[in-house]
């Protein structure tokens, strides 16, 4: 009954220091400003236990802290606190042991951090472990022997060994007692730490003859509430007198050790002198009632004194040292010095970084993006804990200080992916000791595309070549594109553009891969009909919003030996042959007539010589092979026969070659007679109206192919024309600087022609596409 009346009033108390403390927690809150927000909690409390509602303590919504994916980061990850990001409220992870997490230190504080991710945003705040009695005093020794010489006179003190609490405050120990005797009381001393240990204080001097020993209880008493205590044997023996204890040289020994001293170094020397001989000056040392840790890093020489290193300090878990050395003689008297142990910081500990926050990849051409959050710690003292972090100088990256020992880093401005899609950055911090460590952590960021990168063709423009009479689906070039962006960004669609000219029909000519870029001849073309047309492609990517170029393709039609030439004169579809009449007073050389032919091709395949196959009598005419004019070969005689037929060969220089003929019908005439001078006039007159219509045809076709500039102009070639091409004089024959190429279209009672083009010549077969397409023969036509 009385347990449970005590643990009832513990947690009523309990309870009501929670009240206060989280009275004290939320008028902290208002007032923390941009100090780090303050919370506490008892230990032992259960888990899941409510302990503040962030949400209101942020000034945030209550659905805010989960749409910003919060979250509570601590050092190394040890969550102790867990964030209900639905309701706000921050709770207890697990039960929390003060004793266990902080030991001795006070306060037990917590420290953590709320990280608000999108956007990026940070708070700072501690959580106090407050402490409950839970743990009673104990001595670690529950037996205690003291010799007490019986010559020992009244207000002589003799240490006793203290107890221990892992509590701490008021919850440690408060006070020593003792039970009741004639001869001692026992006083509560304080050392400089803080800690309590009791002293016996002899109130009355001894006699071994009266009463050789005595048997007392210690008690330790802590100030919890309610209080708890622990208790020691005290058995005390009243030795024979020895009038002389061992005295030290100094009554406290302060000494300095560095932290990094190996083990067995020498601390200090103790010294202590007793003026009595023989067995009771002979002098021993102890140490005096060491704590664990202590019995664990020091030992002490019992002969000389010698206080040495048993493992080696750590300044980061322990600073200082407090002990007592105790000399005993023969006789069982002692006396006791302090030691005050000081260990020297050393800057054995590196730097640590930790990574609160990591965004990667971060898009491109975004200015000011907070890349990292990290924070900075070095467990050293001093300079040796001031550290100094930075990046690589050749980064376009900033190190951004934030509240104490947390650091931003973020862009300097928008980044371009195509220059450099990765960044690996060596975060390196350097402390001030001496010597200097750092440490280094690397960090890997990733740039993501953006469509900023238009497609760009390889060439602005691009010309193809294609024969003539081609197989339709054939495959005549290609076009191709790139884009510095990647992804779908850089994923390409090539297309073809509408026509500059409305009547070209484009969609029926040329088509192209979407995928590759690839033109393809979906007929057969004519070069008779178009010798060149243009077009636009287009290449698009796949980015949102879409990016597109263009590129100006032109298609040239090479000439192929598909015609035949054509004999303008004279005329073989007549009813009636045509018959030239030759004076026999002709001379040799004499003109008879004049083949005119022409040919639809063009360049060499145009170009046209003559030959005479056949004649009734052979070697009395003669073809002129270079522009087809029939003459005498020699004098006309009275013997040659008055009427002759000649087959003459009209052919091209194509290859292979086409060609023609054509039958000439002569009669020889004694002398003129008015029919001859008729069909001379007849032939001059049909001459002439052939010209004008020639020259009139030619001037309407230039006017109307002003037009098709961009398919080049029409040039005279220079320099000497080829030996084997007709050459025509002034009367009604060609000149030497043309030929003529005459289509004919058949008719029921007529003929009449349908084209007259200029021929220019080629100068080598190996220039042949490259004259087409700078010097595009131009084509007439005229009608008789």
């Amino acid at each position: 009954g009385l347990y449970t009346r005590t643990m009832e009033a513990s947690r009523k108390l309990i309870c009501r220091q929670r009240q206060v403390l989280f009275f004290f927690l939320f008028l902290g809150l208002s007032l923390a400003g941009t100090e780090p927000r303050r919370y506490s909690v008892v230990e032992e409390t259960e888990g899941n236990s409510f302990v503040t509602n962030l949400a209101k303590d942020l000034g945030l919504g209550q659905r805010e802290l989960s749409r910003r994916g919060a979250r509570v980061i601590s050092k190394r990850n040890k969550l102790h606190l867990q964030l209900d990001q639905e309701t706000g409220d921050l709770l207890l992870n697990e039960k929390l042991d003060r004793e266990e997490l902080c030991g001795h230190m006070e306060p037990c504080v917590l420290r953590f951090q709320v990280l608000l991710e999108n956007p990026l945003e940070f708070f700072q705040a501690e959580l106090q472990v407050i402490d409950i009695n839970d743990h009673a005093p104990v001595f670690v020794d529950r037996d205690m022997l003291l010799k007490i010489s019986e010559g020992s006179p009244p207000g002589t003190t003799f240490p006793l060994k203290n107890a221990q609490d892992v509590d701490v405050g008021r919850n440690n120990i408060e006070n020593y007692i003792i039970s009741p005797n004639s001869y001692f009381r026992v006083l509560t001393r304080k050392r400089s730490g803080g800690r309590k240990y009791p002293e016996l204080v002899l109130d009355k001097a001894l006699d071994r003859e009266e009463e050789p020993e005595l048997r007392l209880t210690l008690t330790a008493q802590d100030g919890g509430s309610p209080p708890r205590s622990g208790t020691a044997q005290v058995y005390i023996e009243v030795v024979d007198i020895n009038d002389n204890a061992p005295e030290f040289e100094q009554p406290s020994y302060r000494v300095q050790i560095p932290e990094d001293s190996p083990i067995g170094s020498l601390v200090v020397t103790v010294s202590a002198s007793d003026l009595d001989s023989g067995v009771y000056g002979k002098i021993s040392y102890t140490l005096f009632q060491p704590s664990e840790d202590i019995s664990k890093t020091l030992e002490v020489n019992s002969v000389t004194g010698e206080i040495r290193l048993r493992k080696q300090v750590d300044f980061e878990t322990v600073q200082s040292y407090e002990v007592d050395i105790k000399a005993t003689d023969g006789g069982g008297l002692s006396g006791k010095c302090t030691l005050l142990l000081q260990v020297v910081d050393m800057n054995d500990n590196p730097p640590e970084v930790t990574i609160s926050a990591l965004t990667s990849p971060i898009p491109e051409n975004t200015p000011e993006v907070v890349v990292a959050v990290f924070s900075v710690s070095d467990p050293d003292s001093g300079d040796n804990g001031k550290t100094i972090s930075s990046i690589q100088d050749d980064l376009p990256f900033l190190l951004k200080p934030s509240v104490k020992n947390f650091y931003t880093l973020v862009t300097e401005g928008a980044l371009d992916r195509e220059s450099r899609a990765e960044y690996n950055i060596t975060i390196t911090v350097t402390d001030m000791g001496s010597p200097r460590l750092k440490t280094q952590h690397n960090i890997t960021v990733l740039v993501s595309d953006v469509n900023d990168n238009a497609p760009a063709f390889t060439q602005t423009s691009y010309t193809l070549w294609v024969r003539e009479n081609n197989n339709p689906a054939l495959h005549i070039g290609s076009v191709s594109a790139t884009d510095r962006d990647a992804g779908a960004n850089a994923q390409l669609t090539y297309s073809l553009l509408p026509p500059q000219d409305p009547h070209l029909p484009l969609a029926s000519l040329v088509s192209i891969n979407a995928d590759n870029g690839h033109l393809f001849a979906l007929r057969s073309l004519d070069y008779e009909a178009l010798q060149a047309f243009e077009f636009g492609v287009g290449a698009t990517d796949r980015g949102s919003p879409a990016l597109s170029s263009q590129a100006r393709v032109r298609v040239l039609v090479l000439d192929a030996n598909d015609n035949s030439p054509f004999v303008l004169y004279p005329l073989q579809n007549g009813s009636a042959p045509c018959t030239e009449l030759v004076p026999r007073a002709a001379e040799a050389g004499y003109l008879v007539t004049k083949v005119v032919a022409v040919d639809g091709d063009s360049g060499q395949n145009a170009w046209l010589s003559y030959q005479l196959l056949k004649a009734t009598e052979p070697g009395l005419f003669g073809v002129w092979p270079h522009n087809g004019e029939v003459r005498t070969a020699r004098l006309l005689s009275e013997r040659d026969a008055p009427k002759h037929r000649l087959l003459v060969q009209v052919r091209d220089n194509g290859e292979p070659p086409r060609s023609a003929s054509v039958t000439l019908h002569v009669l020889l005439q004694a002398r003129a007679d008015p029919l001859t001078v008729y069909l001379v006039v007849a032939l001059a007159s049909v001459s002439s109206l052939f010209l004008l219509s020639v020259l009139l045809f030619v001037a309407v076709r230039l006017c109307r192919r002003s037009r098709a500039a961009s398919l080049g102009g029409c040039s005279v070639p220079e320099g000497p024309f080829p030996g084997h091409l007709v050459d025509v004089s002034g009367s009604g024959t060609l000149s030497q600087s043309y030929q003529y190429e005459v289509c004919l279209r058949g008719g029921s009672g007529t003929s009449e022609f349908k084209f007259l083009k200029p021929i220019l010549p080629n100068l080598s077969s190996q220039s042949r596409g490259r004259e087409v397409e700078e010097n595009p023969s131009f084509r007439n036509s005229f009608g008789i």
